[in-house]
């Protein structure tokens, strides 16, 4: 299959996705509300939601799922989950037709910043480690990394309601139901390649993970570090992070780790920087 070929299959899903991201918001949420408010046992009792964020990024990632069932049938694609929990992607879109053509989806869910509202807490967009650097490994990834056609984020980004210590874990009967308080609301779907959405740091500790940006509407037009230089330099850039030597200021060595680093050490016009969203406590 030719390049040009390709490039308009990968254009053409990642507008589907893009698309199907507009409606989303309608099936989980009502009044910007989240809809699912607890657990609920066998006598009827419901059981609030903690604000534990990885609670809240599991049951979002459970609600959602039905509807990416129905997008891959409705687009003519399988849909095929992570083996293990730790694999890349979460869902590979592999075409009924033809059984070359793979998506990488990766589920992402964040909450807005509470002090600084134009900003979200970020997200980890999959490894730089092994299956990232060769193409052709099969560790800890469905499928070869070469093997996808393009490698996106399907993102949530939400609004919490920190419930007092009480309210969290409150024991509701089902007819009070209406009156249960939501723990995420005012949700903000997007889709958006990974590379297009990436930030030159770390996403977290010690984990080998690509950070994202954070800045909301520099998330939502893809506007992200990498954006002017291409998916190639992202490849290279997180392909060698951590591992080029460079000198600084005093003529030590120190490992690069910035894009505006890359950029001087590979001899390559500096105007490829995107100049990045300033950091929360710039605004």
């Amino acid at each position: 299959m030719d390049n040009e070929t390709k490039n308009k299959i990968k254009e053409e899903f990642g507008n589907l996705l893009k698309n199907f991201t507009k409606d989303l918001g309608n099936h989980i949420s009502k009044d910007g509300e989240w809809t699912v408010k607890g657990f609920i046992d066998i006598f009827k009792n419901i059981y609030t939601i903690s604000n534990d964020t990885k609670i809240v990024s599991k049951i979002l990632e459970l609600h959602i799922f039905p509807h990416f069932l129905k997008f891959a049938q409705d687009n003519n694609y399988h849909l095929e989950l992570a083996t293990f929990q730790n694999w890349y992607p979460d869902m590979t879109f592999i075409s009924k037709k033809d059984k070359s053509i793979k998506f990488a989806v990766d589920l992402k869910t964040t909450y807005v910043d509470e002090e600084y509202p134009s900003f979200c807490n970020g997200f980890t967009l999959g490894s730089h480690g092994e299956y990232f650097i060769d193409r052709k490994s099969t560790k800890n990834i469905q499928y070869p990394y070469d093997e996808y056609m393009g490698h996106y984020c399907l993102g949530i980004i939400y609004s919490r309601n920190l419930l007092p210590r009480d309210e969290e874990t409150k024991i509701y009967k089902l007819e009070e139901l209406q009156n249960i308080p939501s723990v995420a609301n005012h949700f903000i779907f997007f889709a958006e390649e990974k590379w297009k959405i990436a930030s030159d740091k770390s996403g977290s500790g010690n984990t080998a993970n690509i950070g994202s940006i954070q800045k909301i509407d520099d998330i939502l037009s893809g506007n992200g570090i990498f954006a002017k230089a291409g998916e190639k330099y992202f490849d290279d850039y997180w392909a060698n992070f951590g591992k080029i030597e460079i000198k600084d200021k005093t003529g030590k060595y120190k490992k690069m780790s910035s894009f505006e680093e890359y950029l001087e050490y590979r001899g390559l016009p500096k105007e490829l920087y995107n100049p990045k969203a300033p950091k929360r406590k710039e605004v």
